[in-house]
């Protein structure tokens, strides 16, 4: 089986219901006959973009900047525990597993604050150019939390 083909269907199984899990996700697509490994489905919904929401998983609109936005403030309500800054990183730390749709809805703000991040389960270092743009991102992140 086609790699486009099961993306394909990832796809229309988001758009038709709620998949809280790559669990569910995977017993969906078992369904409609196809095998795919937990390794597999992270790859899938990294490439499609999809984030995890309170909803389950979604698509991410990046070309509407206000929706990006909500989607920031949906994922750090929902999944940001702690955030502190060390001289130009700042450091978020989230729920088990949250690390991911975080660091994901941060890449796509395109901020100048921000020149990456790195995201593990629960930890995410955001670098930014500068100590005072680290206090600046750490300053937009809190109003949005």
């Amino acid at each position: 089986m086609r790699k486009a083909y099961r993306q394909a269907q990832i796809l229309k199984l988001v758009r038709s219901r709620p998949i809280s899990t790559q669990d569910e996700l995977a017993e969906r697509l078992a369904a409609t006959g196809i095998d795919a490994s937990q390794v597999t489905l992270s790859r899938d919904i990294r490439e499609l973009g999809l984030i995890k929401t309170a909803a389950g998983y979604g698509e991410q609109n990046a070309a509407e900047p206000e929706a990006s936005t909500d989607t920031l403030r949906r994922v750090l309500q929902e999944f940001l525990r702690d955030l502190r800054m060390a001289q130009n990183l700042v450091v978020l730390k989230t729920v088990p597993g949250g690390a991911q749709p975080v660091a994901r809805a941060l890449d796509t703000e395109d901020w100048s604050e921000i020149v990456g991040t790195v995201a593990g389960d629960d930890t995410i270092f955001i670098a930014a150019p500068s100590d005072a743009a680290a206090k600046r991102l750490r300053e937009k992140l809190l109003k949005l939390w």
